[in-house]
């Protein structure tokens, strides 16, 4: 999924940087180097037990907002109060970038983002974090014409930016790691322990504090870091060069460094590792001592540095899991993005394994889509590859986990439509228990490329709320708007629990058809769909006459969706990617109907999610709006429309009684202020 309706001209319009950094190896910790240290780990993590840190206690709390969705119930619901239900974000001068407030209404602090942000904010521990790319170039060692997905935290009360976790794009390019979308995942955080998946595809655990707390913790150590690049296209190169076989530093390198927040002291010496490639610059570096390696690497003279507790700016890394190396070998298309989970020591993590360039082929059918790895130490304990190669497009949903009908149970969103729930513990053998599984898509519905056809992905998130599991289908947003379904699934079923049954109808009897990818049932060949005697469907919602006429407006039905639901009080609101919300309710009839509320239509398609908060509710919009709805079935339009300078991609964020809304460049903490 690339998350921008017209990437493709954004990717071209915007040139990438000369100087794109390209690593040839990570020099990481691999997973077999954090699980040989699982003790080291599991010391310094102090992790916070799944008892204390309970999901009906942090909604109920109103305080931080430590995950995608808050808790791994994944319900946007948090009891907030005295946030406020209008504001004035102010004007932005649209040359320089600079900030008029004198009109600016209820806005406690603003940070700047990356030219595109697909993150949603988290709030733990008086920190902020965001996901975005490298468009504000906070650091002076990556400009902001370098490519990069950045994980940004900020000051929880005055904004400030305290580090950035910097991911240099993949050198196999936009089949992997798609132009400018930086990292489209949320933070996971627990005490002063963080997790996220990056644009490289690796789950990542960093110290919340960063080096600000003086510590370079490990197992991770010593990470090699990029400075500067010098290409040989460039004038000075070839001077640069023959200075340093010398043993000197160039003007023009000394100024390079300088630029890049890493000014030489008068003091420094050069030392030649290998003749004419590879050097060590020892001294004086923007006021402390240490050492620079310098390797001529392909069309760039590069300079490293190895990061310490000098470099405040930078991300602390404990430990790394990388999903696309062996053993597990994942090829994710254009992008990570799962926001990860957590039970007890358990971390979930959806792998975005999917289809190459061609859209056709799945480059690497082994690679499991789900996996569970071990918070402490980055081991992996079970993965799973229930798709199969049924895989349609990518695989972008994020897991959830509940204890439902008394079993604590994990929730994948598949990249072939289906729901699958696996008991949330360690597995056997390296094999997750399936409880249940559920086909998100009629058996007669077809998928089709570029999203022509009616069968679709599962991109939302599901939550559960009171004992009950809720969920959408979409695709891509480049893919357009289509055909879409809510389903509300009753999760103590077992085995298959879809709507319907795929069969083959052979002479009097009926055979059962194994999983297809493109299409499930085709009465042409013979088959058919019938329902399913153990089906879990409690209600499902696709089309609703509402005002009786006889016909379905546009406004009456589900379309495709990327956002996720939130409940409160058996009021569900959900909206759609053709930019209807939908308020339904959560329980629907006895015989399985849906009930619709109300419809409302924002005129703008949507990517992001409700909040419900504070007595009311939150929605985003790509033209930049925020509708504010008073919460309740009968209050059918928005109170205001509040317009935020860009598109709101994002899903608004409550936290410690502030609102948090992170724009495509900006991120908003919005407060009552006197």
């Amino acid at each position: 999924m690339k998350p921008e309706t017209a990437a493709e001209t954004v990717a071209s319009s915007e040139p990438e940087a000369e100087a794109k950094p390209e690593a040839e190896a990570k020099p990481e910790a691999k997973p077999e180097t954090a699980v040989d240290v699982a003790g080291e780990v599991e010391t310094a993590t102090q992790l916070v037990s799944d008892e204390v840190n309970d999901p009906e206690e942090i909604l109920q709390a109103g305080g931080d907002w430590p995950q995608w969705g808050g808790t791994r119930l994944r319900n946007n619901t948090p009891n907030v109060e005295n946030i406020p239900t209008t504001w004035n974000v102010g004007r932005f001068d649209r040359r320089t970038g600079e900030w008029d407030s004198s009109e600016a209404e209820n806005i406690k602090w603003i940070a700047n983002l990356g030219s595109q942000t697909y993150g949603n904010p988290v709030v733990a521990g008086g920190q902020v974090y965001v996901g975005t790319n490298n468009g504000a170039g906070h650091l002076p060692r990556y400009p902001n014409d370098i490519d990069l997905g950045c994980l940004l935290a900020f000051d929880e009360e005055t904004g400030e930016l305290l580090w950035q976790h910097s991911s240099e794009k993949l050198i196999t390019g936009r089949v992997h790691d798609w132009p400018l979308q930086g990292i489209c995942s949320a933070a996971y955080v627990e005490g002063e322990r963080l997790w996220f998946v990056t644009s490289r595809g690796e789950v990542r655990c960093l110290d919340t504090r960063g080096f600000h707390d003086g510590e370079d913790d490990g197992p991770v150590k010593d990470e090699v870091a990029r400075v500067a690049d010098l290409a040989k296209a460039d004038e000075a190169y070839q001077g640069t060069v023959e200075a340093l076989g010398e043993g000197n530093v160039s003007d023009a390198l000394a100024e390079l460094l300088d630029q890049r927040g890493h000014k030489l002291g008068e003091n420094v010496s050069i030392e030649t590792v290998e003749e004419g490639s590879q050097w060590k610059l020892t001294g004086e570096v923007a006021g402390v001592e240490r050492t620079l390696d310098l390797k001529v690497a392909g069309p760039r003279l590069s300079i490293f540095k190895t990061l310490s507790v000098h470099d405040k700016q930078d991300a602390d890394v404990i430990w790394v899991f990388d999903m696309m190396s062996e053993p597990l070998g994942v090829s994710q298309h254009n992008m990570a993005s799962c926001s990860v989970t957590a039970y007890g020591d358990l971390l979930f993590v959806n792998t975005s394994n999917g289809l190459d360039e061609t859209h056709i082929n799945l480059p690497a059918p082994a690679a499991p889509s789900f996996i569970c790895l071990d918070k402490n130490t980055g081991e992996l304990i079970w993965q799973d590859d229930s798709p199969g190669r049924n895989i349609l497009h990518g695989q972008w949903s994020s897991p959830t986990v509940a204890v439902l009908g008394g079993v604590p149970q994990v929730l994948f969103a598949g990249g072939d439509g289906w729901l699958r729930s696996f008991k949330a513990d360690r597995g056997k053998d390296g094999k997750p228990e399936l409880l249940w599984e559920f086909d998100c898509n009629p058996k007669e519905s077809e998928w089709i490329l570029g999203g022509e056809g009616t069968r679709n992905n599962l991109i939302a998130t599901p939550v559960a709320y009171d004992g009950l599991v809720y969920l959408a289908v979409g695709q891509d947003p480049e893919h357009g708007e289509g055909e879409g379904h809510l389903w509300c699934i009753d999760p103590t079923k077992r085995g298959d629990i879809s709507p319907q049954l795929a069969l083959k109808v052979e002479g009097d009897g009926r055979v059962p058809l194994e999983h297809r990818r493109i299409q499930a049932v085709k009465p042409e060949d013979g088959e058919v769909a019938v329902d399913n005697p153990n089906s879990g469907v409690v209600w499902h919602y696709s089309v609703v006459d509402q005002n009786g006429d006889g016909e379905i407006d546009f406004e009456e039905e589900m379309h495709r969706s990327c956002g996720t639901v939130a409940i409160k009080d058996d009021v569900l609101y959900v909206a759609d990617f053709s930019g209807i919300f939908h308020c339904l309710d959560a329980k629907g009839t006895d015989d399985g109907k849906p009930i619709v509320h109300f419809t409302y239509d924002m005129l703008a398609q949507s990517w992001g999610s409700p909040l419900i908060a504070d007595g009311h509710v939150f929605m985003g919009d790509e033209d930049g709006e925020v509708a504010v709805f008073k919460f309740g079935k009968d209050h059918s339009e928005p109170l205001e429309e509040i317009y935020m300078g860009s598109s709101v991609y994002s899903t608004v964020v409550a936290a410690n009684n502030t609102l948090y809304i992170s724009t495509k460049d900006k991120l908003f903490a919005i407060s009552k202020q006197e």
